[in-house]
Formats: C-alpha cells, structure tokens, sequence
C-alpha cells in the first residue's frame, strides 16, 4: 500500500523538530562546560563614580531655568539674533545629522535581535566535464541550473549579547540627543555675550569721544594761554599729541566693533553685513535672578554632564556585550525553495526543497583576542566614568566661579561709580585752576587721564556683570530640561 505525500512530509517534520530541540540541548551543556576554554576572569573596571555630595553640590533646590531664558533679558534684538542663530546656524545641522546617525546605529543594534529573512534567485548556463562525477547524458552537456530560494535565520540571544550591544547604541544616541542640546545652548550664550561685548565697544568708543572733545577743547584754552604768553610751546604741542593719541584709540575700538558685529553675524548664520547697524546699549539688556549657590539637581541641568553619563551607560553596554561574546553563540537557520536543472522544471511540484537546523559557535582558544577586546571595552568605561566625573567637578567649579564673580562685580560696581564722581570732580577742579594760572597743564591732563580710565572701567564692568551672568545661565545648564527615559 503506498504512503501518502502528506503524512510522510508531516512525520518528517515532527521528526526534524525533536532534533532540533534535542541537539539545542545537548549542545548548549556540551558548550557550556567548554565556555571556561576562553574566560574573561580577572578584567573588571576600576573607577567608579563621583558622589555629587562630594564635588561641592548644595542640597537646597533652586528655580529651572526657561528654555528660552534670552527673553528675560528684555532686549528684543538680542531675543531675534538668539532665534536665528539655533534656526540656521551650520554648526548645529551638523550635531542633528550626529544624532541621526546614532538612532541609525541603534536601528542596526535592534535589527540584529530579530529574525532575518531574505529571497534569493540564481541562475547557471554550465557545461558539464565528460571526465566528472557526473555520468551521461549530464556528462559533456549544457545545461541551464536555477534556484529560487527563501532563507532565514534568528539569532537566540540567551546570554545577552545582542540586548546588550542595543543597550550601548541606545546610550550612544542619547548621549549625541544631549550634545546636541549643549551645542544650542552654547551657542545661544555665545551670540548674547558677543551682543554684551558690542555694547561694550559702544559705550567704549562714546567715551573717547567725549575724552576727545574735551581734549579739543582744552586744546583751546591752551592756545589762548599760548597767546597770552601764560604757557609756553611745550604745552601746545602736549595738547595736541593728545588729539592723535585719542583718535587712533578710537579707530582700534572701531574695529573691534566690525570685527564683533561679523562675528554676531557668522553665529546667526547671516552675511557680515547684516549686523552693521546693530548698535545695542548695557542698558537695555537687564539683570535677571540667578541662584546663590550650587543647586541640588545641576547634574540633571547640565547637558553635557547627561551626555557624558550616557556614555557612562553606552560604554557599560559595551562591556557586557564583550563578554557575552565568551559564551555559545546559537542561530536558527532554515530555508525553503525550489532547484532544478533546467529552468522549464523551476516551478514544478518535485523542484522543492527546504532544510532548517541550529548553528551553535563557542570560542575555545582564540590567542587572547576576546580578553583583549574585553580590556579595551573596560579600559573605555573607565575613561567615560573619568571624564563624566571631571564633567561634575568642572560643572560645580563653574556654577561656583560665577556665583563669587556676580556677587563681586554687583560690589565693584558701586565702589567704581563712587571712584568716577570723585575722578570727575578732580578734573573739574583742575581745569579751573588751569584756567586761572594756578596749575600747570599737566596737571590737566593726569586727571583727565584718571576720568578716561574710570569712565571705561565703568563700562568694563557693567559689561563684565552682564558677560559673568550669561555664563552662570550656561553654568546652570541654560534651561535644558532632560528627557524622561521610559524603560
């Protein structure tokens, strides 16, 4: 009595099942006993991470700043430079096109956890040696060969490897997400405390030209004295090296504006000319409130102190898959399709054929290459753990640093404004003597000296208190908030 096509396929695939899962088994103790042939024993990081208590962070809370805290300087233009500047600017497409490339990589990582699955067609025109294995009519002949053919394969990640592969590209993507925050919060502070170092300059040059018209005119009076023949020669000509002296101040100030108002230009990604009638005041950018002391959650604040303890996790990943390399390596492979010789027979019924089995790799002897791969995967987590913890203990400093150069400026500034109304009324006094015959014209001209030198450390340091709090706002993370991770 003859068997049917049908039950005989069906008990071959019960049978071919039972071996799969008998030869799983009993390769996976055979291998796992033979796993201590490579061992990855005796290689373990050394550093660990820095207590936040200890670096210097505070545990009294502080305000969060606004993402976008350039508003709460109150000057409209510095408010549009700053917005095209994260719209447009060049530097910060490319730390984007960064984090594309992460998630990519960490698409590739997922892809390889899954099953593969791939078609494929082959077709042969051969001529068959009359001197080979194969026996006429195949023999001296040709013939046309094909094959159309599905094959997969599914890697059975049972110690980890590939989850843990994912879990460093996963760390790697966030870390770029969180550089990229920095970038556009570093580049934001650059464009204000440009914007703060052109006020300055403007304020700067107003003051030698003051200092220049007041030059002028005792230039006047010198000259009535000259003709009088109160004064002699000597001070006409002091008076009027004073002049050129002023002027070519005046034109390295101009400079340094041009020269500033391009760079504003460059960082909001418009021509060098966009920014030539930009002529902003210190008076116009207003103070805002900044926490006193080191807030208890800076290292959430801080982008780059995230983006360097995603490192932290994407090297700690990389560790664990470099030791899930020690162990068995097992992967399903079948495939199903249709061979023949002769493409008229391709698509019959008799043209099939299928095949599936395990595929089970254990490294045993390899001459150290995994341990030395396991060390330098360890010798990186090491280095990410050394520099997220500079990152903390700078990022303290920092917050620290500028915190002590606001409250010290806020001090300078009053003790300076007291220094120019007496450097002021010194000039006013020696000028009238001067012109009564009581002093001599260099005495003028010291105390005008000492009026042009605290007029411009006045303006210095109004900028400098403005410069200092655009720092404590990148100090404190300029309103980066970090995203929630959902696991």
């Amino acid at each position: 009595m003859s068997r049917c096509p049908a039950d005989t396929v069906s008990r071959a695939k019960a049978a071919a099942r039972m071996l799969t899962t008998l030869v799983i088994a009993l390769g996976s103790t055979v291998l796992l006993t033979l796993a201590g042939c490579a061992s990855s024993s005796g290689i373990a990081p050394s550093a660990t991470l820095v207590d936040p208590a200890r670096a210097g962070v505070s545990a009294a809370p502080a305000a969060a700043l606004s993402p976008d805290w350039w508003q709460g300087f109150g000057d409209p233009a510095l408010s549009s430079l700053i917005d095209q500047a994260v719209a447009g600017s060049p530097s910060l497409r490319v730390v984007e096109a960064r984090v594309a490339r992460a998630a990519a990589n960490a698409g590739i990582a997922s892809a390889a956890d899954g099953p593969q699955l791939g078609l494929g067609f082959d077709a042969t025109r051969q001529r068959y040696t009359e001197n080979g294995i194969y026996p006429p009519p195949l023999a001296g002949s040709t013939r046309n060969s094909a094959t159309l053919q599905l094959n997969g394969s599914w890697e059975l990640d049972l110690f980890g490897r590939n989850r843990a592969a994912l879990d460093a590209a996963i760390g790697a993507q966030r870390a770029a997400e969180a550089d990229a925050a920095a970038a556009r919060i570093v580049l934001a502070v650059n464009v204000a405390r440009n914007y703060v170092q052109l006020a300055r300059l403007i304020e700067q040059r107003e003051v030698l030209q003051r200092s220049l018209t007041q030059r002028d005119q005792v230039l006047g009076l010198i000259r009535q004295r000259v003709s009088a023949g109160l004064d002699t020669t000597a001070e006409l000509y002091l008076g009027e090296g004073a002049l050129p002296e002023t002027r070519q101040q005046i034109e390295a100030v101009d400079e340094q504006i041009a020269l500033t108002r391009h760079a504003i230009a460059a960082l909001a990604a418009l021509p060098p000319d966009a920014a030539d009638a930009l002529a902003p005041r210190l008076t116009a950018v207003r103070a805002v409130p900044l926490p006193e002391q080191v807030p208890a959650d800076l290292l959430g604040r801080r982008a780059d102190i995230v983006a360097a303890r995603w490192r932290v996790e994407a090297a700690t990943g990389d560790v664990a898959a470099a030791k899930a390399q020690f162990y068995p390596n097992i992967n399903l492979v079948a495939f199903v399709g249709l061979s023949t010789l002769g493409l008229d027979r391709l698509l019959q019924a008799g043209s099939t054929q299928y095949g599936f089995g395990p595929a089970i790799r254990l490294p045993i002897f390899d001459s150290g290459r995994l341990r030395a791969n396991l060390s330098g995967r360890t010798a990186d987590l090491d280095a990410a753990i050394a520099s997220y913890n500079g990152s903390v203990v700078d990022a303290v400093h920092d917050v620290a640093d500028q915190i002590s150069s606001t409250r010290s400026l806020e001090r300078q500034l009053r003790e300076q404004a007291d220094a120019v109304a007496s450097a002021e009324r010194a000039y006013d006094v020696a000028t009238q003597r001067y012109r009564a015959g009581l002093a001599t014209y260099l005495t003028v001209l010291s105390a005008e000296t000492n009026v042009l030198t605290q007029r411009r450390l006045g303006v210095d340091i109004r900028a400098r208190t403005l410069d200092t709090q655009m720092l404590l706002v990148r100090a404190l993370g300029g309103g980066y908030v970090a995203p929630t991770v959902v696991s």
